[in-house]
């Protein structure tokens, strides 16, 4: 099997139903700071990036209507861990070696995600229940 050429871990992503509420019990019981917050129409939801002490950051995720996967996820498995994220250098080339090892993936192409980035997801069987996204990294 091709090995996935993936770097640190870039985030973990929480689901939320009340992102103001999730926002203000984070920052309460981890003194997280809260970072980018915006809308990702694209994908449905709203996300609020934490920042903890070092580099750590949690990424919190809330669908802005009922339509959208995570609103699905939230309804068939309440809050939780929604996805893990890995840093890649090169998008292109980590799909590729997704693609040719026929790895179960969500995305043949790269999509924008939050704050711009240039994001994939692989599909939770490759990873024994655990959705990944990959992002590329921007120097």
């Amino acid at each position: 099997m091709s090995t996935l050429p993936a770097g640190e871990i870039d985030h973990i992503a929480i689901a939320v139903e009340d992102l103001d509420e999730a926002c203000a019990r984070y920052v309460q019981l981890l003194g997280a700071r809260v970072g980018l917050r915006e809308e990702v129409v694209a994908q449905g939801v709203e996300v609020a990036f934490l920042h903890l002490p070092g580099e750590t950051k949690i990424e919190l995720i809330s669908p802005l209507d009922d339509s959208g996967a995570v609103a699905r996820f939230l309804e068939k498995k309440g809050e939780g861990l929604h996805h893990v994220c890995m840093r890649v250098a090169d998008i292109e080339e980590a799909l590729e070696s997704v693609i040719d090892a026929e790895i179960p993936h969500i995305d043949p192409q790269p999509r924008i995600g939050a704050g711009g980035a240039r994001i994939a997801f692989l599909h939770p069987r490759a990873l024994g229940g655990v959705l990944l996204e990959i992002k590329e990294v921007v120097s």
